[in-house]
């Protein structure tokens, strides 16, 4: 089983790909760890891609968490048997931002690197509120719908996440 999720940043795609893993006994790979590695802004586009294929040739299944579409985006999309796009409104992001930020504030959470400390500043809070939801990652998230509609999953608010939970046998508690 191949797992691709993508969707809006806070929408909880790290959470269901903790989850879909676990119960696939597969790998999770959380593009948020590769691109900001230590030293991320130092780092080449080419080591962070090296990164990524080596993890799509070394896996037979796998589930994989984030949308970044420099790092093999339609080769993810092509292979994967399941696409769950996240597409919560930006106020329901916002607030799970949030509450994910409370949970965490002055730590790392295990889909970020280590040692990059869960935060919710000014620049996060226009990034979920607008700047990724830009004309061109909307075009790209249609474009998915569009060319895999038959295994996409598309989740627009907590009432079609807990559903998705329970029709796949996740667990229930504190989904959010």
């Amino acid at each position: 089983m191949k797992i691709a999720i993508i969707g809006y940043s806070g929408s909880g795609k790290s959470t269901l790909a903790k989850h879909l893993a676990a119960k696939h006994g597969t790998d999770v790979l959380y593009l948020d760890t590769v691109h900001w590695l230590p030293g991320w802004n130092e780092r080449s586009r080419e080591e962070k891609e090296k990164i990524v294929e080596d993890f799509l040739n070394t896996h037979g299944s796998w589930v994989i968490d984030g949308n970044y579409s420099k790092l093999f985006y339609d080769r993810r999309m092509e292979e994967a048997d399941q696409i769950i796009f996240m597409a919560f409104n930006r106020f329901a992001c916002l607030y799970r931002a949030y509450k994910r930020h409370k949970a965490y504030k002055g730590r790392s959470r295990e889909s970020i690197t280590e040692g990059c400390d869960e935060k919710m500043d000014l620049e996060f809070i226009k990034w979920i509120l607008h700047g990724g939801r830009s004309k061109k990652a909307k075009a790209r998230y249609t474009g998915v719908i569009e060319k895999f509609g038959d295994k996409v999953t598309v989740i627009k608010n907590q009432r079609q996440l807990e559903r998705f939970y329970k029709e796949n046998g996740l667990p229930t508690e504190n989904v959010i």
